[in-house]
């Protein structure tokens, strides 16, 4: 069993106050949080988003057209809630007054001194040898943060039409998916998806939380808005099913790498590899809808978790573009096969430094960076070019089968329409008697049986 040390992320002041006060405590919490004690008759802001289909239309954003929306999303809505709860003091450091700046260089690395984010914190250790782990309710979860952190509901429209509802009833029944605040923000509009909140789904990628990620970007329609992923052992500190996203002015680094075309799916996604950037990856876009792009990256994602291989998603571009990043930086921290250098700085690689956006918590390590030095730390964070291409034939192989099972149950379907519907568990027999099974290996080999 591996594990490693490290200042947890707080990301809700409940979340603080249940580390200090130890167990949480039984029958009403007297807190107003999203637990059972305090949830019933509550109501919250709902934004009912318009589904989509396409990836790219001619007129501009995904399903705006011209239409008038009743609420301008990231703007109005999520800025707007963003600012009030920063007003009402509810983040634990101003981020606006942390200091930026860009790194000179050709990537254009950005690094902040963010020295807030763990003050007055002991590590904790955390396994980091296993993707996949079960919820437990016993440990801080998104369901015992606080209604005033939540901004609002957001679902799919059920009318076909985007709706914003400023008080809404919230249906525990109905699992509703919900964007709060991340009081340790590490940007303006640092935002939490807590994808079926409810439904207290460990951390771990299904396509229908991708894609309402997707949706989320294509809403918001606004390039520099991004959302990020971090899976178990890759630095992913809550095991509740959630995204990050956040609002940053200029590009990352990774959208600006070249990039080397390796195929197209059978969706229309283009794949391709990552060119001359520190750590190796996958980028997918496009799609004949956003459903194939959704699908495709989504397998792509179960293949890792199920061959237990940590790795980060970066989602961009209004959704157009997504990150795929296999790491190992956690597994060789607590190895040892990390220099005490790297170690030192407390940084900790997950998606947004990955992305170029490095977070840095010592001021002497914010007046020294230079690309040279976050070249450094990222190129450990890879995986090696030999098992990079083994990962990569493992995802190949996912999303073929993935691809060729679709067809099957689509063809079933239409041969058995005057039948009983399709269960669950026939279409997962369909699924698994179209692929092969896959299976680990050895520590640095990964095998299809």
């Amino acid at each position: 069993m591996l594990r490693i040390k490290r200042v947890p992320t707080i990301v809700s002041n409940y979340q603080k106050d249940e580390a200090e006060e130890g167990a949480p405590r039984g029958g009403g919490c007297g807190r107003n949080c999203l637990n059972n004690c305090c949830i019933q008759g509550a109501k919250l802001p709902l934004y009912a988003f318009k589904k989509v289909n396409q990836t790219e239309t001619e007129k501009g954003l995904l399903g705006h057209e011209t239409k008038e929306l009743p609420v301008e999303f990231l703007d109005s809505l999520l800025l707007g809630e963003w600012e009030d709860r920063a007003q009402r003091g509810l983040f634990r450091y101003d981020v606006t007054a942390c200091e930026t700046k860009v790194i000179p260089g050709e990537y254009g690395f950005v690094a902040q001194l963010n020295e807030g984010r763990h003050l007055k914190k002991r590590p904790t250790e955390f396994r980091v040898d296993k993707v996949l782990q079960p919820f437990d309710g016993s440990k801080f979860n998104f369901t015992k943060v606080g209604q005033e952190e939540v901004l609002f509901q957001f679902e799919a429209s059920e009318d076909g039409e985007v709706q914003f509802l400023p008080n809404a009833p919230v249906s525990v029944e109905n699992a509703p998916s919900v964007v709060a605040i991340n009081v340790s923000p590490i940007e303006y509009g640092h935002v939490l998806l807590i994808p079926r909140i409810f439904e207290c789904l460990p951390q771990r990628i299904d396509h229908e939380s991708l894609l309402l990620a997707l949706h989320m970007a294509v809403e918001a329609g606004n390039p520099y808005f991004r959302l990020g992923y971090n899976s178990l052992g890759a630095f992913a500190t809550i095991n509740h099913l959630h995204f990050q996203a956040y609002y940053l002015a200029v590009p990352f680094p990774i959208e600006k790498s070249p990039t080397e075309k390796i195929t197209t799916s059978a969706g229309g996604v283009k794949i391709s590899e990552l060119l001359n950037y520190p750590v190796r990856g996958l980028v997918f876009e496009g799609g004949n809808a956003l459903q194939d792009l959704s699908n495709t990256v989504s397998d792509a994602c179960i293949c890792l978790q199920d061959n237990n291989i940590p790795y980060n998603v970066l989602i961009s571009d209004c959704g157009k573009r997504v990150f795929l990043l296999p790491q190992c930086y956690a597994e060789k921290q607590a190895l040892g096969e990390v220099s005490s250098e790297l170690l030192d700085t407390q940084v900790n690689p997950a998606v947004w430094e990955i992305s170029g956006h490095m977070v840095l918590k010592r001021k002497k390590d914010y007046e020294e960076a230079s690309e040279e030095n976050a070249w450094r730390l990222l190129a450990v964070v890879s995986l090696s070019e030999e098992r990079f291409q083994e990962v990569n034939a493992l995802i190949f192989e996912a999303i073929a089968c993935a691809g060729n099972a679709n067809e099957d149950i689509a063809e079933r379907l239409h041969e058995e329409a005057d039948d009983k519907p399709q269960s669950r568990e026939e279409v997962d027999a369909i699924n698994k008697s179209s692929c092969p099974a896959m299976v680990s290996g050895t520590k640095e080999c990964l095998v299809l049986q």
